[in-house]
């Protein structure tokens, strides 16, 4: 091997490195066939090498016993010392003497709430603009380690996971178990659960309104903490549920009908939407009896002024605001009125039909009246469509 000056050859053979066979190592290079661990020999590259504070070159498993921490759990398993007995460094291993923070104790009201140290900021978790320590930031109950995600703070100023929270601060009573047909009390007495809950619900009805201001069902005021809003009326969210059913409602389940009462949709489509063979929630019939339960069947304004011709509804010829047109063929529609003109099935963008008379089909009823006509051209495969 050809030697090369000192410091510019290869550290562990002292020979000339050249670019095919270079390997880089904290700006020093190595042959490739010397850049081996130097204590279990094995073959190293650019992604399992680390270099030593001695200037060697080590795999990751023998760094870690000759420079890394000690102690319990830093061992190769889940659980094990780490002394390296024949351990011949002459560097020993850096320690970390870890410090107890609770032991500094803070001045009243500035300290972690559950131990009273100083909490420093490498170590400070909030909750509700107080300082905890890390290792404080604990369940009350169950001493579960708690984040961000699960800390519920409670009454008397401490945090607890949320299983705890919802026992000992939630409602209690029969189906406000953990997903259980059971009473959940925790063998509290009936004074402890009610002397340990912040809050009652108090009967609002009981506070009047002003004639056409309160709650359309109970007539009481309506405060903003309880208030739902449909069709422009304000409920009490306890008396907003489908008037027949008594399902509780919200914003996306409620149907206001035209009685000026509120609807689950099933209630709703019993009492005022189409009825007939297929508009069930199976193919039956809905009506008993055939007749139409829905109040105004053509949809129509009870008055007002008519619009100006050919600007208003092609149906009903009344004004069509922004908020309820429907556009077919240049022409205008309500979305009440938009309807196939024989069957009344409503209609929509995809199975619309315009037809030469100037009014809007759904697809059978358009078919019926100015399809084709003849063998093949009925309902069935061979059949005489004769309408």
């Amino acid at each position: 091997i050809v030697k090369a000056p000192p410091g510019q050859g290869c550290p562990r053979c002292g020979g000339f490195v050249y670019a095919a066979e270079q390997m880089l190592a904290k700006g020093r290079a190595y042959h490739r066939s010397c850049f081996f661990c130097v204590r279990c020999k094995r073959t190293l590259d650019s992604l399992e090498h680390c270099d030593g504070p001695d200037n060697n070159v080590y795999c990751r498993l023998c760094y870690a016993k000759r420079f890394g921490p000690r102690g319990v759990g830093h061992g190769g398993s889940g659980i094990g010392l780490t002394c390296d007995i024949n351990d011949d460094s002459e560097i020993p291993a850096p320690r970390i003497h870890v410090m107890d923070t609770a032991v500094i104790k803070a001045e009243p009201g500035k300290g972690c709430p559950r131990c009273g140290g100083v909490v420093f900021a490498a170590e400070e978790v909030l909750a509700k603009g107080r300082p905890w320590h890390r290792k404080c930031f604990k369940c009350k109950d169950c001493k579960r380690v708690l984040d961000s995600i699960i800390a519920c703070d409670g009454p008397d100023r401490d945090v607890y996971c949320k299983t705890c929270y919802g026992k000992k601060w939630g409602p209690h009573g029969y189906g406000f178990a953990c997903g259980s047909g059971f009473l959940q009390t925790d063998g509290l007495t009936e004074e402890e659960i009610s002397s340990s809950r912040p809050f009652y619900n108090p009967d609002t009805t009981s506070i009047k309104a002003a004639p056409g201001q309160g709650c359309p069902r109970c007539g009481g005021a309506v405060f903003a903490a309880e208030q739902q809003l449909a069709k422009g009326t304000m409920w009490h969210k306890k008396c907003f549920n489908c008037c027949q059913c008594h399902r509780p409602l919200d914003s996306m389940l409620a149907c206001d009908g035209p009685d000026k009462e509120i609807y689950c949709r099933a209630c709703y489509g019993k009492n005022f939407g189409p009825k007939g063979f297929g508009y069930g929630h199976a193919p039956t019939l809905v009506s008993t009896n055939g007749e139409s339960t829905i109040q105004y069947p053509d949809g129509k304004p009870f008055g007002g002024s008519k619009a100006s011709d050919g600007k208003g509804c092609s149906r009903c010829g009344f004004p069509v605001y922004a908020a309820e047109q429907m556009i077919s063929k240049n022409r205008i529609w309500h979305k009440r009125c938009f309807s196939c003109v024989e069957c009344r099935r409503s209609l929509d963008s995809t199975n619309l039909n315009d037809a030469p008379d100037q009014e809007i089909y759904c697809r059978g009823c358009y078919a019926r009246n100015f399809g084709p006509k003849g063998v093949g051209f009925g309902i069935g495969a061979g059949t005489l469509t004769m309408a």
